[in-house]
């Protein structure tokens, strides 16, 4: 194990897709998912799926990419005013990768980013779980008011990491530092603020969000998970995701906020492989 891997896990392999410089993450062999990170400060794909991508991976082909400007991937000039520039990206994760049709797990924004992909290019997506999930047209909370409006502090990061989890609990020294050291990186600061932290900060919602009529459209199977104590986005954005996909099944989890894949792991981690495993042996 190179010295890298062991002091910057974040830090996966590099690819150019849809114009931009992509780290991402590799893992596994088996059918293909593709895991898509959330938005909050500091995020990266590693940061949001460490605990996911070594379960998951013994029994798929794991691929976690950081999109246009977050964690080690490549900006856009100026911060990023259409999801179209993240749906190029991911397709072109996927071609040069050479998959055809993967199964797409998305949290929070990159649920929102799951369905602009379901839209966009229904061929590529095999099933899809949206946690958390982003992508309906809706009034910004005051919790992610505050995360999109961050700025690098500990004591805001330490603010931020409270507004994500149920058990506070799980809000570590080692946590807070960690995360507060990758959103003070100039290179991750700077992007992240210029496409997020404009105010109103409603319009960056807004522009995740995707056409309810596409999105009742949309024919793959699809999982919906959501924290039952999620302050960041409301619970009744995935029944209103529920109601609108006609293949959809929704689960709401006790004891979690808005970080279901890290307080909810074991179970997260269980319900999407065999959501996913059902999918192929259908």
């Amino acid at each position: 194990m190179s010295q890298t891997e062991v002091s910057q896990p974040e830090i996966g392999k590099t690819l150019e897709a849809g114009g931009v410089s992509t780290n991402y993450h590799d893992h596994g062999a088996g059918p293909p998912v593709l895991l898509i990170h959330g938005s909050g400060p500091g995020v990266s794909a590693w940061a949001n799926w460490s605990r996911n991508i070594p379960v998951l991976a013994k029994d798929f082909r794991v691929i976690a990419p950081d999109l246009a400007g977050f964690g080690y991937s490549g900006a856009i000039a100026g911060g990023v005013r259409d999801k179209a520039v993240w749906t190029r990206q991911l397709v072109g994760v996927l071609d040069a990768l050479k998959l055809d049709k993967v199964s797409v797990v998305g949290n929070s924004f990159g649920g929102g980013m799951a369905i602009a992909l379901m839209v966009a290019h229904p061929d590529r997506v095999e099933r899809a779980v949206l946690m958390g999930s982003v992508g309906l047209k809706s009034p910004i909370s005051e919790s992610l008011d505050y995360l999109w409006g961050y700025q690098p502090s500990l004591e805001n990061m330490r603010k931020a990491i409270e507004r994500l989890v149920y058990d506070q609990s799980r809000i570590t020294e080692e946590l807070v530092q960690m995360r507060h050291q990758a959103s003070s990186r100039p290179e991750s600061y700077a992007p992240y603020a210029a496409t997020f932290g404009q105010a109103p900060r409603q319009n960056a919602l807004d522009m995740l969000a995707s056409d309810e009529a596409q999105i009742a459209a949309i024919t793959q199977e699809v999982l919906i998970l959501h924290g039952a104590f999620d302050r960041v986005i409301p619970l009744e954005t995935s029944v209103r995701l529920n109601r609108l996909i006609r293949n959809s099944d929704l689960h709401s989890f006790a004891g979690a906020g808005h970080w279901v894949q890290i307080e909810r792991a074991a179970s997260f981690n269980r319900m999407v492989a065999q959501f996913i495993r059902h999918g192929l042996n259908a």
